[in-house]
Order: C-alpha cells, then structure tokens, then sequence
C-alpha cells in the first residue's frame, strides 16, 4: 500500500482542502447536547463523599441523618455494596506478571488511601439535596501517615496496601546491548557523559467539561443505557460488564457531545459503575455530575515522574550509550492503563536520533498516597521526548556547540528510512532535517543567535533565549501482535462501516469516539473523495455502542491512522461491489471499468457511464443482480495496520526573561510537525495549536502540588494555573509531509504532536537564556516565582566563588 504525495489528490480534490468543520455550528449555537444537558424524568441524583484523607483507616460511618434528609431517597457505603461487584475495577494493562495491583471499589470498603478516595454514595431528588447530605454522613478515620515522595515510597517504610506488602507495583527493563554496543563501556569511554534528572510534575487535565454520567435502565427486560462524557463507550462497555456481572449484550453506551478528554476521559471510573449499579438494583435512572473541584481529586491526573537519564557521545558529539532510570507515581491504584503509561515513551528515549545498540532503559513504578494518574496527551511520549532533548540540550552546553549543529550530527538521514531502530521497532518515514530546516528558517534561527548574543550581556535584565526541540512519536498502539507482547489487553484495530443509501447518501459507521478532533469532517472528506461526492452528502455515525457495535475509541493519536484508514478501506470495499453491479448493468466486464467523480465508464466507450447513485438504487431494489450478489452497498472493515504510525517534528521558539521579576515571555514559536498526508489542514493546524498550548502549560503554569499530609492545594482554577488566551504566543505552523508508506492514504497522527514538542522547546530556551548566569537547568514549571529563586541561587552562588 505504497502512498505519495499525489496519493491524497486521486479522488475528487476533497482531501487537502482547509474545509471549516462540519461539528462547529451545533456547538457555538448551543444545540449540541452534553450529558449533563439531558433531560430524564425520574432520576435519582448522586453525589459522593470523599474522603478528607489521604491515608486512613474507615472505623465507623453513620449515615441516618442523611438518609433521613427530606428528598434523599437512600445512602450507601462502600461496605453496603461490597457483595455487589463481580471483579474490582478494571486495569487493562498488566505489564509485568507479577506486577502488584491492590484491589480497587467504586466505593472504599475499609481504607481510603488518597483525598477524594469515594467512601459513600447519596441519592435524592435533586443534585443540591444529595450535596446537602453528604455533610450529615459521620465518618470516623484513624489517620495514617501519607506518602507522596516517590523515592520515600520506595523504601516502604510505610506501605499503603498492606496486603501487597510493598508499594513497588512493577519493575520494567528494557536493556538493548550487542557485541559491538555496551552501555556501561559507553560510559566509561566516550569523551562526554551527561547525567540529569528531570521531573515530570503532576498534571491535572481540566478540561473544559467535567465528567458526567446517565444510567438508564430499561422498564423491563434488563437493558442499561449508560451515557457518558467517555472517550471509550466501546470499552468502557466491555470493562462495565466485566466489572458489574451484567450480560454485554444488554449493555449499551452512548457518549453524546464531550467537551474534551485529553486522556482523562480514556478510563472506566468509580461513578459510572456506581451509577448503573445503582440504577439496576433500584430500577430508576441515576445521574451524576462532576464540579471542578471534585473533578481536580476524582479524574486522573497526568505525568509524574522522576527521570534520571545518562547520555554518552565521542569528541564528535555522536551518542555512542543511553541509560534511563525512572520512577513512576502511579498514585494509590492503577486505572485502566496506568502501568502502562511510562512505558509508552520507553521506545522513544532516543528521539529521532542514530542511537547503538547501548541502551539500558528501567522504569520502577510505585503507589503513593494522591490521585491515580493515566495517560494525559502524549501519555509517556512527552515525558520521554522532554528527558532526550533536554539532555542533548545539556550535552551541547558541555561541548560549548550550538545545540542545533548537536542534533543534525545524529539526526537518523532521510536515505536510511525505513529504518530499524535499536528497540527493534521500524520507524517508516522521516525527514528530519528537512522539518528542521523549515523551523530554522521561519524562526531566522541565525539572525536571532546573533540578537541574542548583542542582548545577553553582562547587566542587562533581559536575557534571550532559543529553544529547540526534536521529536518521533509513536502512535496509532497497533498492531495487535505487538500490543501483546506488551501484555496490552485490547488490541490495535478499528472498525469502520460505509453503506450507500438508494438516495445516494453515504452513511459512514465508525468505532472512533470524537471529542473535539473533527472525525465527522475528516470522515466525511474521506468518503466523499472515495465515492466523488459533496461532503455534506456524507453522514458520519459514532459514539453509540448500538449504532456502532464494534470498535476501539480515541486516544494515543490512533483515530486517523487507524479509524480513518478503515474508512478508506470500506470505501474501496464498496465500490469493488459497485462495479461487478455495474458491469453486470452495461454487460461489460469488471476490468474495463473506471470509476472516478461518482461514475463508472466503460474503458474505450466514454458514452457508456453509470452513476455511482443508480447503482446504489439498483442494488436496492435488487431486481437486476449478479447471481450470488446480496444487495444494497454496504461493506464493513475492521483494519489492523502492520505498524505504529510514525509522525515527527522539530519546533523552535525565542524567549526573554526579565531577571528582576523572573518572568517569561515567549516571543516566536514555531512548530513544523509532519503528519504526512493531511486529509484538512484546518484540522491539523488546530490540532497543532492546541497541544502545543498544553505543552507549553506543563512547561511554565500547571502543577498539581500536595502538602505533606498528601492534601491537594491546586484543587482549584483559583490555584491550578492554566494559561488563558492572552497567555498564547504567536504559534507558526510549518510545512512538511512525509506520507506514510505503510497504509493507503500516507496518514500519521497528530492529536498529540504539539504537546509531546512543546514542554522542552519552552525549557530549553529558558535555560538557554539563563545559562551564561551559571543556571543550568529549572524544573517545570518554570514560573516566575520559580525562575527568580533560581536567578537569585545563581547569583549567590557566583559572589560566593568570586569571595
């Protein structure tokens, strides 16, 4: 399925084209309907008691004053429905077979083990009378000591979950060694040797619509309609029945319009599972609807991590050994795919470079006593790119050369694609320095070194800095073979259905789940250019487990090269069946047919045509078939690609610093990020945009910070910082396309791209900056505050060697 640049151009000239999406005007008019929105008569509201604590053992609750609250229907605990749950809630992603995973409820039986840890569940008539309960439930808590310091946790001098006697959930190595690469001889001989350590805070998603959660049981026959704020109605079906005992088939979940996930809403959470449990056993609807601040202590948070990364290189700055050491907070349990979150950037340690045979890799992951986390945007992919360039950042200050000149010296050259990497993974497709000089040149890379030399001398207040980073991302998680020889639980593919209606309208079935990507465009464009028609003709069906039956959702960038593929893949399907009817029509043969702008012509007989619309009523009515031919057009494909998708980057920006204040103002940003083949470019400078914001959040604004006693302070937008729209700098968006040779329309992902570039671009140009004041390095994020402690350490430190 070789692609090309003229691939994305076969059809009707639809794809490539900036079309605004077709999603947007239900919601800036107000039409889309949330979960929240929805009106059900009937329904019982929840709301949940958390705990206050972030360790303790439950000794007693009293829950009669709430229960007797006018307006409540009823009140249980943990311990009330603990005979009720057919498996604890579900971790899909088991990396290791003798990884520690405690047992996790819905609601906390006997131990609570983080602020926000649900201890009870109210139901009453309204969601303020249910709130109101919850101040009338008593519970008395023998306090524990919390453990939020990852490396303290190692110690396990206090353990969380007494029965699994440790808090080390797993140990993870990944050691790629041969006779002509050794990672600790790499060290011990080359000429360079960088050691770091980097921290990867805590990160609260936030986004803009907090879960919600509907369960409607069906009056009688026990059907259960779940409606959700998911980004996995398919699998969060599948964990539901597993998790409650309730037959799959009688299952269906529906996510209507969703105002962001960004990993968060990848999960199968306590509420959704207390509501239709709660809803089957009562036979009344139950809803529930997060607040910001329950949603900062109850969603998952993103991140954290300790990395320590070692980086050898020869007198040349070639890297000649890698060692990762990494530790991992999983917080007190392990969400859907929690372990597996660090390891999804264990592949990509070496970033887009020619890396031996000399790599030592080891993640050790641990609980503590704060919010489970899981995949937020990049999920393991940033975390890894952020500790290669930060450190090829700190090997270029060592050898004093431009940081630029560092990477083009081990760049993997555009000739050597496809391109076996030292894990062993194929990279498809890449350009490097193409996308780096296309940066380079939007940003006048030579021009603003040259500015920043004639600004960052000695007294001025205002100190330039240039950042650059590189990146490979790994997305798409497929194929299926290869998610399992990562114990992944699910597999890779995605399913997509296409039916031609008699009227001619395409009606396209996905299993992706969209919450802002743009799939019913996207989709649409695909179809359209397949079948040479209008995109408004064009119906894209998703996130609703009975109209769509069989899929894998959105997340890790997979909707495209994956889901989009599929499309694609019906699409031809459709009409390969389309021409034997035709040719049976025109008593021609199959192979004399074309088909192009919605019509079939005999090769040779331009006057012999077909419409793609009277094949579709033909097939219809089914009046004139081939024999053996069923009718209508409709064709299914569930596709499973033979290799991840491999898009990458280079972005590029310029910061100044004010020394007396510590603040940072970016002043140019630049991010070239080739996704090969682009169905709407729109779609992807959004795309772009958007994570390259979020990138620049953990980088200079966002931190979930715990006290001591493991109480969340940022639990709050009073608190938690998140940059508005004036916090925006002017972001450059590059042109560069690789396509994709490994599936039909050259595509990669790019949902994730601009988060996974952004954090170390911003990071290393704020060291950049301070550098010649002796900083050489800042952990994120790089506040104000933060910035001038450092400024302040520095000079202190230089009056103290100069005394």
């Amino acid at each position: 399925m070789e692609a090309s640049d003229e691939s994305i151009a076969a059809g009707n000239g639809v794809l490539g084209q900036r079309m605004l999406r077709k999603e947007d005007p239900a919601l800036l008019t107000g039409e889309a309907i949330f979960t929240n929105d929805m009106k059900v008569p009937g329904a019982l509201y929840m709301a949940v008691l958390r705990s206050p604590h972030a360790h303790a053992r439950i000794v007693s609750i009293d829950t009669s004053a709430a229960a007797a609250l006018d307006g409540v229907h009823s009140v249980y605990s943990g311990a009330d429905l603990a005979d009720s749950w057919a498996a604890p809630m579900p971790c899909a992603w088991p990396v290791t077979d003798d990884m520690k995973n405690p047992a996790h409820y819905p609601l906390a039986v006997s131990k609570v083990a983080y602020v926000g840890d649900g201890v009870c569940a109210v139901l009453a008539v309204n969601d303020s009378i249910a709130h109101d309960a919850l101040d009338l439930i008593n519970v008395e808590y023998d306090v524990l000591p919390a453990v939020i310091d990852l490396e303290k946790s190692l110690s396990d001098v206090i353990v969380i979950h007494e029965e699994l006697g440790t808090n080390r959930s797993y140990t993870w190595p990944l050691v790629i060694e041969d006779n002509e690469g050794d990672c600790q001889k790499a060290m011990d001989e080359s000429a360079y040797v960088v050691k770091e350590r980097y921290i990867q805070q805590r990160l609260i998603p936030m986004a803009m619509e907090p879960r919600a959660v509907v369960a409607l049981p069906q009056p009688f026959g026990g059907d259960m309609t779940l409606y959700s704020s998911t980004q996995v109605p398919h699998i969060l079906k599948v964990m539901t029945a597993l998790t409650l005992g309730i037959p799959e088939h009688q299952l269906r979940v529906v996510c209507p319009a969703v105002g962001g996930g960004f990993g968060s809403k990848l999960n199968v959470y306590a509420e959704e599972l207390l509501c239709v449990q709660l809803a089957q056993t009562l036979k009344v609807p139950v809803r529930w609807n997060e607040e910001r601040s329950e949603n900062a202590q109850a969603t998952v948070h993103g991140r954290g991590q300790i990395q320590d990364i070692e980086l050898a290189a020869d007198e040349n700055g070639k890297i000649t050994g890698l060692r990762v050491r990494l530790i991992g907070d999983m917080g007190a349990y392990l969400q859907l795919v929690t372990p597996g979150v660090p390891l999804l950037g264990a592949f990509l340690y070496g970033g887009v470079y020619q890396i031996p045979k000399a790599f030592d890799f080891s993640c050790t992951s641990v609980f503590t006593t704060m919010t489970p986390t899981d995949a937020y945007r990049g999920a393991g992919r940033p975390e890894a790119t952020y500790a290669i360039e930060h450190a090829m950042d700190a090997l270029a200050r060592k050898m004093n050369i431009d940081p630029l000149v560092l990477r083009r010296r081990n760049f993997i050259p555009k000739e050597a694609f496809p391109y076996e990497a030292y894990t062993g993974l194929v990279y498809d497709s890449g350009d490097h320095d193409k996308a780096a000089t296309i940066a380079e040149n939007i940003l006048d890379y030579d021009a603003m070194r040259a500015k920043q030399a004639a600004q960052n001398v000695e007294g001025s207040t205002k100190r330039l800095g240039i950042g650059v980073s590189t990146y490979f991302e790994m997305c798409g998680l497929a194929p299926s073979r290869v998610l399992a020889s990562l114990n992944y639980s699910a597999g890779g593919w995605e399913s997509a259905t296409v039916r031609v209606l008699p009227t001619s309208k395409i009606q396209v079935v996905t299993g992706t789940s969209p919450h802002g990507q743009g799939h019913e465009t996207a989709w649409s464009m695909i179809a359209a250019d397949k079948f040479g028609v209008d995109p408004s003709d064009v119906d894209v069906l998703h996130s609703d487990t009975a109209i769509a039956p069989m899929g894998l959702d959105t997340y890790g960038s997979r909707s495209l090269p994956v889901g989009g593929v599929a499309v694609g893949l019906a699409c031809d399907k459709v009409i390969d069946k389309a021409r034997k009817i035709a040719a049976h029509q025109m008593e021609a043969n199959e192979d004399d047919l074309e088909f192009a702008g919605g019509m079939f012509t005999v090769k040779g007989s331009p006057d012999k045509t077909m419409a793609l619309a009277a094949v579709a009523f033909e097939a219809f009515t089914a009046h004139n078939l081939p024999d053996g031919l069923e009718p209508n057009l409709e064709m299914q494909v569930t596709y499973d690609p033979p290799n991840f998708s491999w898009p990458f980057g280079t972005h590029m920006c310029a910061v100044e610093i004010d020394t007396e204040t510590g603040n940072i103002e970016v002043l140019q940003y630049v991010a070239v990020d080739d996704c090969g083949n682009k169905v709407n470019p729109l779609i992807v400078d959004g795309q772009v945009h958007g994570g390259v914001i979020q990138g620049l959040a953990q980088a200079l604004f966002e931190e979930a910070r715990y006290d001591e006693d493991g109480n969340l302070l940022s639990s709050t937008l009073a608190e938690y910082l998140v940059p508005a729209a004036s916090d925006v700098p002017p972001i450059t968006v590059g042109e560069s396309v690789t396509p994709s040779p490994t599936n039909s329309l050259g595509v990669k992902g790019v949902g994730e791209a601009g988060t996974i570039g952004a954090a170390p671009c911003i990071m290393n140009a704020v060291v950049d900056a301070l550098s010649g004041l002796g900083i050489q390095d800042i952990q994120m994020p790089a506040s104000p505050l933060n910035v001038w402690n450092a400024i302040q350490q520095a000079q202190a430190t230089n009056q103290e060697n100069n005394a």
